[in-house]
């Protein structure tokens, strides 16, 4: 059962594919802010994942990320997130992502329940 207080973790490692400059988020070798905003989907998707009824999952729907430092290739970065609160079919997150010297990255994620298959209907029925 999804509830205030459940915690994830997950880690990435910098490598060159994900960096600014690979991605084209910017012109140099450091994480990208889209690398660390996928991690943070991946975190929060994961941590209630096995919470979840038979057919259904979660979509990410709001995003406030404050990438506030950077990390160089080599470098692992890790995010911690908690979910904040459970409200109908929204669920919000806090997240801190990290590395081995600083605090990287910060904010809050948003994720709404869905019915996977009704979810897939509606998106195919646009093509």
């Amino acid at each position: 059962m999804l509830h205030p207080g459940c915690k994830g973790h997950a880690a990435l490692r910098v490598t060159t594919e994900n960096t600014a400059q690979a991605m084209e988020s910017g012109e140099l070798p450091v994480l990208a802010t889209p690398a660390v905003a996928a991690l943070v989907e991946k975190t929060c998707w994961q941590t209630i994942a096995p919470e979840l009824e038979l057919g259904l999952t979660t979509v990410g729907t709001s995003l406030q990320l404050a990438h506030t430092a950077p990390t160089p290739i080599g470098m692992v970065v890790q995010c911690d997130c908690e979910v904040l609160e459970v409200t109908d079919r929204r669920v919000r997150f806090s997240f801190r992502v990290y590395d081995d010297v600083t605090e990287i990255a910060h904010g809050e994620h948003e994720r709404y329940l869905v019915d996977a298959d009704r979810f897939l209907k509606k998106a195919e029925s646009k093509a």
